[in-house]
């Protein structure tokens, strides 16, 4: 008992994050599914040490008094400690199904490196120090938490290849991805009965990663140049680990976006009819690239949707269902969305390309905007949030990050209805928190009363130049929001027009309830000053329409082929909301 206290009274180091360590025993009691034969060394986590024993993670369980070799990685000496260690209690995570935590007592042996790593190493080859700092310098190991990067271990396979072998063939089906850890290799193109080189890999370099992402057969040779050692995961590995640990998807997106921002323009760049050109922006959810069409050579803007919410299938089914009811939308004041693609396992959304600034970058430049200016804008944005409102379309992220000013002054809403899920939040997308209304917050229902809220906030700024809330901290700004009434408007512009302080004072109550009902509600009471200061509104206003003509020579041979080929052009045409008319010339 008094040794048992004294080693209670032991300091204890708190490893944050948790260090890796190796545990080579046989002796298994249970055996998590994501883990590998027995035989195989497993990656484990060590959560503290004393001089006398230290905690452990796993995901396996081992009987009490078991002694077990292990190794434990020093992040300082950038080495591996072997030691053995006796189990003297175990306990189960409630809170991390599949994990256990173990009390280990150092055994009085202590084990040198090459003995502890010979241990139980029947099949798998030993990542040394050296493997472990290149593995964690890598796009994979970065992009993931640490907490995932011992399954992760636990999976990857060693493979050594010799100079001119051929490890990927075309036409195979592609099952794993490669880490080069030495060595490099040559991308071939196999036409005609011909090599045709693509690309030189080396170390570090990620090859055969579109496998994972489409599952679909190898569209290339990669064949070694030198003798090269390499660290694979197969699709169904990474699969499973993403299942459990949601961060790695971050790597699938990490992979796509590396090769969209390749200067060469491939296949692997296109999207559908689509051809990718450069990247535009990124935030919490997606990527936003400029395009062009591939025939008709018009620009689009090409929004991909980040893999770890494209492959939470929740969110997904929902996403699917209103992206496909947003590209039915035409309005001048709505962003238009051309298409959408399901491509690498996430999906993309074609829309029409936007010239011009966001109304944040005005707020940021331009010192005043005229009142004139300031309800122009204002309308039209009210216009497209009253056609979506009649289609059941609420945005839930009206800012003005998301207000788009064409040079004409257009005003077009964008990233309409995609935003985020209903009744969450997401404040990886700047100024989300600044503009959300009580029931966002609170994860309630929303209705386009929370629109209405964020659209007072967004006004109230226009006007004044500033927000209503303090922004110095994000928890008390979500506090205010719950509880504080805004400060009047009128203290910092004393000479507001009555209607324009009404609308915010109406549309920026706590209580849904309380607000004004409707986008109708907000242009009414808008009317009167619209009349003042001679802006003409109309609401619902239309674009006048416009005409592309063609001319298509062709001999009384080709007219079967043609009609099937105008059948197809006139479906896709009326699909996006236009017309076709066609007309016989004769004698041309």
């Amino acid at each position: 008992m008094e040794k048992y206290e004294k080693q209670r009274q032991w300091q204890r180091e708190v490893l944050y994050p948790p260090n890796l360590g190796i545990v080579y025993s046989k002796k298994k009691l249970h055996h998590h599914q994501n883990v590998k034969d027995n035989s195989d060394p497993l990656y484990v986590h060590v959560l503290n040490m004393s001089k006398g024993g230290l905690l452990l993670q796993s995901p396996q369980k081992y009987k009490n008094n078991s002694l077990l070799a292990m190794q434990i990685w020093d992040p300082q000496a950038k080495d591996w400690i072997g030691i053995k260690g006796k189990v003297k209690w175990s306990d189960d995570i409630p809170s991390e199904s599949g994990y256990y935590r173990f009390g280990i007592e150092f055994h009085k042996d202590i084990l040198g490196d090459q003995a502890a790593a010979t241990i139980g190493m029947k099949q798998k080859k030993p990542i040394l120090p050296s493997d472990l700092e290149f593995l964690l310098k890598t796009n994979l190991f970065t992009s993931i938490p640490r907490e995932s990067i011992h399954p992760l271990l636990d999976h990857l396979d060693f493979k050594h290849v010799k100079e001119g072998e051929r490890f990927i063939s075309q036409g195979d089906e592609g099952d794993r991805f490669y880490i080069i850890k030495n060595g490099s290799c040559i991308i071939n193109l196999e036409k005609d009965n011909k090599l045709n080189p693509v690309a030189r890999l080396k170390a570090g370099d990620i090859v055969g990663e579109m496998a994972v992402l489409t599952g679909e057969h190898r569209s290339t040779h990669v064949d070694a140049e030198t003798d090269m050692d390499l660290w694979s995961l197969t699709r169904e590995q990474f699969d499973i680990l993403s299942q459990e640990f949601p961060d790695l998807r971050n790597f699938l997106t990490e992979i796509v976006a590396q090769r969209f921002s390749s200067s060469k323009i491939t296949a692997s760049r296109s999207i559908g009819k689509y051809i990718i050109n450069e990247i535009l922006d990124q935030g919490g959810w997606s990527i936003v690239y400029k395009g062009v069409h591939g025939v008709l050579n018009f620009p689009v803007a090409i929004k991909m949707l980040k893999h770890n919410m494209a492959m939470d299938s929740g969110f997904l089914e929902k996403f699917q269902h209103e992206a496909k009811t947003i590209a039915r939308l035409n309005h001048p004041n709505i962003v238009k969305v051309y298409d959408i693609e399901e491509l690498y396992r996430t999906v993309f959304i074609i829309m029409e390309f936007l010239e011009g600034f966001s109304l944040e970058y005005l707020l940021k430049n331009m010192l005043n905007l005229s009142l004139s200016g300031i309800l122009d804008i204002f309308l039209q944005v009210c216009s497209g949030l009253e056609y979506a409102h009649k289609q059941g379309i609420i945005h839930q992220d009206i800012k003005p990050a998301n207000i788009f000013i064409r040079p004409d002054g257009q005003a077009k809403i964008v990233d309409f209805g995609l935003a985020c899920p209903q009744g969450t939040m997401d404040f990886d997308m700047p100024g989300t928190p600044f503009y959300m209304s009580p029931e966002q917050i609170q994860g309630e229902p929303v209705d386009e009363r929370t629109d209405i809220y964020s659209l007072g906030i967004m006004l109230y700024e226009m006007l004044t130049g500033k927000r209503p809330f303090p922004e110095d901290n994000l928890g008390k700004l979500i506090d205010l929001h719950l509880k504080e009434d805004a400060p009047d408007p009128r203290i910092l512009i004393p000479d507001m027009p009555d209607e324009l302080h009404s609308v915010i004072m109406k549309s920026i109550r706590k209580d849904p309830n309380e607000r004004l009902n409707n986008i109708s509600d907000v242009i009414n009471t808008l009317k009167p000053l619209t009349e003042k200061t001679g802006l003409e509104y109309q609401a619902h206003a239309r674009k006048k329409g416009k005409i592309i003509s063609a001319f298509l020579f062709y001999n009384d041979e080709h007219q079967l082929d043609l009609k099937r080929v105008m059948d197809k052009l006139n479906n896709d045409i009326t699909e996006i909301g236009a017309t076709l008319r066609i007309a016989h010339l004769e004698g041309i």
